[in-house]
């Protein structure tokens, strides 16, 4: 019989990375998956139940499990996915997009990879203008600020918000500005952690300058991988938007 040139979907995956383990969760059969990321139990989200594997980083173990795909992010596991491929593993690297736009090829590109059509990827809503957008603040932990130039800077402006920090980057903030000059709102993204790395959104003196109301939340694991819940988040960052100016 001919080759019909459609190559089978691959029957045995494996990932390398936090990112790959979340998409695969997301889109990919169950059976299809050999075991995600070590990374998954370190950083776990609740959408993700316990019947997924995962293993444990070593070489051995991955060669044990044969998978005939390796998904991994371009930062991580550099050398164990290079020692993969020297031994004919065939590894895809999928390159996270750093703007709103690169999403939608990023998860088209997975789908690609994992069999699946590309109609499945996100069609996120157009923003909606706005003629004068308040400030918000995208506070992470250890005091530290996003700024422009950023994939969450894109967020935050495709959700109608503008960004409190005119700065590019990450920035570690100045307590005495931030209460001279206070943001609109608050979006405190990191971990729920009592850890000292969140004391500085707890400083009496800010909580004092922002009032409770303009503290706005979200999910944490939101903000860690761009992704389908990238759009899931601009539209809550949209309500919220609404329901303050309202």
């Amino acid at each position: 019989m001919p080759s019909t040139g459609v190559s089978s979907p691959p029957a045995k995956i494996l990932s390398l990375d936090l990112c790959s383990d979340w998409l695969l969760a997301k889109y990919a059969d169950r059976s299809q998956v050999v075991a995600l990321s070590p990374l998954l139990k370190q950083y776990p989200v609740e959408w993700i139940g316990d019947e997924w594997p995962v293993h444990n980083g070593s070489l051995e173990q991955i060669l044990k499990l044969k998978p005939d795909l390796v998904l991994s992010g371009e930062y991580n596991a550099m050398l164990l996915r290079q020692r993969l491929i020297s031994l004919g593993v065939q590894v895809e690297v999928l390159t996270l997009p750093r703007t709103l736009p690169e999403v939608i090829e990023y998860e088209k590109r997975f789908l690609s990879l994992v069999g699946l059509p590309s109609s499945l990827a996100s069609k996120p809503a157009p923003a909606k203008p706005t003629t004068k957008p308040s400030r918000l603040l995208l506070l992470g932990a250890n005091g530290v600020g996003t700024g422009q130039q950023t994939f969450e800077n894109d967020v935050i402006k495709q959700a109608g918000w503008g960004n409190y920090l005119e700065s590019d980057g990450y920035n570690r903030l100045d307590l005495e500005q931030l209460i001279t000059d206070p943001p609109d709102a608050v979006m405190w993204s990191a971990p729920k952690s009592p850890a000292l790395a969140n004391q500085f959104a707890e400083h009496p003196a800010l909580r004092h300058a922002i009032p409770q109301q303009q503290w706005l939340s979200s999910s944490y694991w939101h903000w860690q991988c761009p992704g389908p819940w990238t759009w899931q988040l601009i539209e809550q960052l949209r309500e919220q938007r609404e329901q303050w100016a309202g």
